[in-house]
């Protein structure tokens, strides 16, 4: 089993004084802390091997361009992909996602055809497929949500035509925590000869993940929600899918021959990756995924779900009607996500109480899912997340600091109300 104890002895910003008091970080959903680990391989590179990858024959650029190749073959183990050059290197879920729009769905969509999203979509899925829509004159449908935050399956099966070309969806929802059928999703969209397009970035850190099980055509997710350095993330593809994608970003490294007349283009995944990339961020990235599968991510899942399990009964116990939880009650279908509000006041206040008076760092605002928060009625959310380095006391610790918040609510409208109203709902 996992040892949270342990693991964050790995970690040392924990050991952090916010306002006097030790840091209790739940802001995980929107990036994770890098393990000791991760942080000394990026420091290695630089020290030992910095050169360019794929330019050199001298020996710093061959370790380099070995050292970054080996990366792939690390991310691929640890999605369970069939080979490494399925694996796509890029910044992050959201430049995944506008490589695989552009690469794929611009030279292989036509007008009229048919785009299927969710209400619960991050940003980063959601507007890249609308960008390409206005481009194309593609049309856009969105599957609903229930009360307690699960999709509304029924609605595919209403939604899904002959001009069903994606259907795209995140496997968690960074809001509701929600963990969706993603096989049941693959099969209504295969049946039509849709891709299916799966979000990982708040399932992949978090929960066991293999591509060639889950069956779906492409998956993004992120780097640094799951230990890696900023700036990293993972664009996986079928690989007949791949080689048919032209490129979208060309340039340097994307080649393998070039005269004024024609481009032969490079093998896969280079092909994707133009320019110099961020060498210290892959290698580190895979430094984070060996640090993820020496844990085992079964034991990651468990941990989460117990510390959501925990959070769920503690807020029922001390906060019946006083605080109003989003997503689905139970923590089998929910990720290590709790978002909530205290009616009357304002997300932001509470998020900066939080921090200002407890240094519990959570995330308040609409978490770049505005159209899910409409969804909801409501202008915003705070939220809590959880990884393997959080424990159940530090749990205890924000439900005696929600304790005084809800009974200092209008003290602290005086307090941060007038502060905060210039950064009301800026960045999502």
């Amino acid at each position: 089993m996992l040892d949270p104890y342990e693991i964050r002895r790995d970690f040392p910003i924990l050991e952090r004084r916010i306002g006097g008091r030790r840091l209790i970080y739940f802001d995980n959903a929107a990036t994770t802390h890098k393990p000791i680990q991760v942080v000394n391989t990026i420091v290695e590179f630089y020290t030992k091997y910095n050169a360019n990858i794929h330019r050199g024959l001298h020996t710093l650029s061959q370790e380099a361009s070995e050292l970054y190749e080996q990366a792939h073959e690390v991310l691929a183990k640890f999605i369970n992909a069939r080979s490494w050059d399925e694996v796509v290197f890029c910044n992050n879920t959201t430049d995944a996602m506008n490589i695989l729009v552009y690469a794929w769905g611009f030279p292989n969509l036509e007008e009229g055809d048919e785009i299927i999203l969710t209400v619960m979509d991050h940003h980063s899925n959601m507007l890249p497929w609308r960008n390409l829509a206005k481009l194309k004159n593609l049309k856009i449908k969105y599957v609903d949500i229930t009360d307690d935050g699960l999709l509304k399956y029924e609605q595919y099966e209403e939604l899904v035509s002959e001009r069903t070309r994606v259907i795209a969806f995140p496997i968690m929802s960074n809001v509701l925590g929600t963990i969706n059928d993603v096989r049941g999703i693959v099969k209504i969209a295969h049946e039509v000869g849709a891709i299916a397009v799966a979000d990982g970035a708040q399932s992949v850190p978090h929960t066991p993940t293999d591509v060639r099980d889950l069956g779906v055509d492409f998956l993004a997710f992120s780097g640094h929600k799951m230990l890696g350095p900023t700036g990293t993330g993972v664009l996986w593809g079928r690989r007949e899918l791949l080689e048919e994608m032209m490129p979208f970003k060309v340039g340097g490294d994307t080649i393998k021959d070039v005269t004024l007349d024609s481009v032969v283009w490079h093998d896969l995944p280079w092909r994707f990756e133009a320019g110099t990339p961020n060498i210290a961020g892959g290698i580190g990235l895979a430094e984070a995924a060996r640090y993820l599968m020496k844990i085992g991510m079964e034991n990651v899942r468990v941990h989460e779900r117990e510390l959501v399990s925990y959070t769920l009964k503690r807020f029922s116990e001390e906060f019946e009607g006083l605080i109003e939880v989003y997503g689905p009650r139970n923590p089998e279908y929910r990720g290590g996500v709790v978002s909530f509000n205290i009616p009357g006041l304002h997300h932001h206040v509470v998020g900066k109480a939080l921090d200002e008076l407890y240094g519990i760092a959570v995330r308040s605002g609409m978490h770049c899912a505005h159209p899910l928060h409409y969804r909801l009625g409501i202008q915003g959310t705070v939220r809590a997340s959880y990884y393997i380095y959080n424990v159940k006391e530090e749990v205890d610790e924000l439900v005696e600091a929600l304790k005084f918040i809800v009974s200092q609510s209008e003290l602290l409208k005086q307090m941060y109300e007038e502060k905060l109203k210039d950064i009301i709902c800026v960045g999502g």
